[in-house]
């Protein structure tokens, strides 16, 4: 009799599951986007040039879907791999300097700020208290025809 043995992967992270025929569920859709699109193209290249060339054709258009479908490298599929190499060669500037943050220079911004916002507390404290004198002295001016400023009433002279 012979053993069969079979081999357990030390990392289960790496483990994908199947769906079908042996395949992930992103190899399925990558292989059937593949299919839709490279046998229409085969016979629509086979009309006008000969088989050959068109099974080259045929071949050339669903190579990038079988890329997606199987390359992965550091366990990132092709397409993040593509967008983190866009992102380094065209978005991102090619010239990074060297900059530090000083805490020093932290602080003193910091302190910078405080004193701004101080300052527009205290302007607007003096606007609120502009307004109120004003108010108040409107209230002043206006008097009673006996002379008298506000709802106190004469005492009786005795």
């Amino acid at each position: 009799m012979a053993a069969s043995y079979i081999s357990v992967p030390r990392d289960l992270t790496k483990v994908k599951s199947k769906v079908m025929f042996n395949l992930t569920k992103r190899q399925l859709i990558c292989f059937g986007m593949a299919v839709l699109i490279g046998v229409p193209s085969f016979f629509l290249m086979k009309t006008v040039m000969k088989t050959n060339t068109a099974v080259m054709g045929m071949m050339v258009i669903m190579m990038p879907f079988f890329f997606l479908a199987m390359y992965e490298k550091n366990g990132q599929p092709l397409e993040v791999i593509l967008n983190h190499m866009i992102q380094a060669i065209f978005k991102r500037p090619k010239i990074r300097p060297y900059k530090t943050d000083n805490y020093y220079a932290a602080l003193l911004r910091q302190a910078e700020a405080e004193k701004e916002v101080e300052k527009i507390v205290r302007l607007s404290q003096k606007e609120k208290s502009g307004e109120q004198e004003v108010h108040n002295a409107g209230r002043i001016k206006q008097s009673r025809p006996d002379g008298s400023k506000g709802n106190r009433k004469k005492c009786p002279e005795k």
